[in-house]
């Protein structure tokens, strides 16, 4: 299965409501990432950008269609394989960081790692090495409250990036920041992604990052062209 693509979306539909009211958000949208690759995700406010990353993260189940992770076919599984599909394979991403407040930037990195079985000398070195690699070293022992935006952002990627996944999924995770914090973030996820061999799908509305990426998918009237 290394050969297959991290992603595969096969004629995905998802349809909300029902009858002549229906919104047909995706009508056989269909996407392959090869490993490696860094993909944009563009489209105008509620063309369907987020349902499409929540149906690549296993997060939302289509209406018809296929998933496949990394060479699994995914959209038929119970729930309990989908979740260890995500904490295997996806790292996500979001417009807000959603950090724990009450933990330090580098217990939300370890928390993951544990979670997944990690043991806790290894959960820490790791989370250590990437808050170096994010610039965040220093700030390990800050709670998020004591972080500016930019640096709970990029704790957001660390976390992300805890259990060395297969995908990266990311939506406008630099949309709540002012320019020069966003350019600096996108600077630093590009970097980490680019060091780590991560492959990753970003939704983005800023043409000027999706253009810094290798490919630019649009999605319109529910498909990826």
């Amino acid at each position: 299965m290394s050969d297959a693509p991290v992603l595969h979306l096969e004629n995905i539909t998802r349809d909300f409501g029902t009858g002549h009211t229906a919104l047909h958000v995706l009508r056989g949208a269909e996407l392959k990432i090869r490993r490696g690759e860094i993909i944009a995700l563009v489209g105008p406010s509620g063309a369907g950008k987020s349902t499409l990353l929540h149906i690549a993260g296993l997060l939302e189940k289509p209406d018809g269609g296929e998933i496949h992770i990394c060479g699994e076919a995914c959209s038929k599984l119970g729930d309990d394989r989908r979740t260890e599909i995500r904490r295997k394979h996806l790292g996500f991403v979001y417009q807000y960081h959603h950090l724990l407040p009450e933990f330090s930037a580098q217990e939300n990195i370890f928390i993951p790692q544990i979670i997944a079985g990690l043991d806790k000398k290894t959960a820490n070195q790791r989370s250590a090495q990437l808050l170096d690699m994010l610039g965040l070293a220093a700030r390990a022992d800050h709670r998020p409250a004591q972080l500016s935006g930019g640096e709970q952002q990029r704790v957001a990627i660390g976390r992300a990036l805890a259990n060395a996944p297969d995908l990266l999924l990311a939506d406008e995770p630099t949309g709540n920041l002012d320019p020069a914090t966003a350019e600096a973030v996108f600077n630093m996820l590009l970097s980490l992604t680019r060091q780590t061999g991560l492959t990753a799908l970003i939704a983005t509305h800023n043409p000027e990052l999706a253009g810094r990426m290798d490919r630019i998918v649009r999605i319109a009237d529910g498909h990826l062209v």
